[in-house]
């Protein structure tokens, strides 16, 4: 690119270049997997409550909107296109998540922003402050933004704008209709699920603090485990609180627990198993696709002979499974799971991942069984 004697200034090029790469890895870890950031606005629009539950409807279509406008503000930076625009883009795109990451720092809505999406997972407080180096290094962004040459001509740079647009947009939908063309989930192919449940000896546990409340001669006072007036019949005992202060070691895998018709967890029996296991993974039984359901009953029948395992997971109710397995016939056995966990394992419904030796080697969506 060529540039005059202002464009060599050293700040205005780390600058957009730094905030870029930023964008761009924001944009992209979240168009790779459009659903994970569907799940996160669902989560804050339950957690706000009123009106803004009935926003989860359009979360998909935020979800891409979102991940679009970062990979073109960041492409947009890096390449120096529409660089004035781009910058006071920013700027407005920056004073609301600075505003937004700030009152979700103070009352915590959700335990992390998804701001990386599971790429890269920080807390609400490290967003906020993430937020406010950006802002810093926008100040310098925008003031020298005009000194820049542009490369292309106006009407290219908005053309090369929309090809930005359409790669972003592009990148979701596919994403969508497959799978997250990079898994950053917990599950990926290759992972042996035992070790990554496993919590070392040495590994350090959830602190909590305990908060005793009593009362005397009608006026309450929080004690701790260390000064509470234990043996002292003149205070009255009125509630505990419990808080964690500290958490302690979560291994990448948690919470996972299969349950059968008795209510006993079989996943000990699944990552165990020597051999091929198949788990079916439908997180909604009522939103899940009648033709990826009925492919999953003819891998089910090919194999319901062998040594391979078959197991139908689903957060969906027993009358709910019973009903959809009864019109679309089928036969392969169902197992409860929690739908976070199911979300977590693939984001397809349905879903099909195969297991050897207690390590997932495959992972399919219904439109490529």
């Amino acid at each position: 690119m060529k540039t005059n004697a202002k464009n060599n200034n050293p700040i205005f090029h780390i600058s957009r270049i730094f905030i870029g790469l930023i964008f761009v890895f924001s944009g992209f870890v979240k168009a790779v997997d459009p659903l994970g950031s569907t799940y996160k606005f669902q989560d804050y629009f339950n957690a706000f409550g009123g009106a803004w539950i009935h926003l989860s409807q359009f979360a998909f279509v935020l979800a891409i909107v979102l991940s679009t406008i970062e990979l073109v503000i960041g492409l947009n930076l890096i390449f120096a296109i529409k660089t004035r625009f781009t910058a006071l883009a920013t700027v407005a795109f920056m004073l609301i998540m600075t505003a937004l990451t700030l009152y979700i720092a103070l009352k915590n809505p959700v335990s992390d922003c998804g701001c990386f999406g599971d790429a890269l997972v920080i807390t609400n407080w490290q967003t906020f402050g993430k937020n406010i180096v950006i802002d810093l290094v926008l100040i310098a962004l925008l003031l020298t933004s005009k000194k820049l040459k542009p490369l292309f001509k106006t009407n290219i740079e908005w053309i090369i704008v929309a090809l930005f647009s359409f790669v972003g947009i592009f990148t979701s939908i596919y994403a969508y209709r497959n799978l997250p063309q990079i898994d950053f989930l917990p599950y990926k192919k290759g992972i042996n699920i035992a070790a990554e449940m496993a919590i070392p000896a040495d590994a350090p546990k959830d602190e909590y603090a305990t908060t005793f409340i009593y009362e005397k001669n009608g006026t309450q006072k929080e004690f701790t485990l260390e000064n509470y007036p234990e043996g002292d019949s003149t205070w009255t005992f009125i509630d505990q609180k419990t808080a964690l202060i500290k958490e302690g070691f979560k291994p990448a895998i948690h919470n996972f627990i299969i349950y059968n018709e008795q209510n006993e967890d079989i996943v000990p029996e699944l990552i165990e198993h020597k051999g091929y296991s198949y788990l079916l993974v439908m997180y909604d039984i009522t939103k899940c696709s009648a033709e990826g359901a009925q492919k999953a009953e003819a891998i089910y029948q090919k194999y319901k002979n062998t040594s391979l395992k078959f197991y139908a997971l689903t957060a969906s109710s027993d009358e709910e499974v019973a009903e959809y397995a009864s019109a679309n016939k089928l036969t392969f056995p169902f197992y409860e799971c929690d739908p976070i966990t199911l979300k977590t394992i693939i984001r397809a419904n349905p879903g099909l991942v195969l297991i050897k030796d207690g390590v997932i080697v495959g992972k399919w969506h219904w439109r490529n069984f």
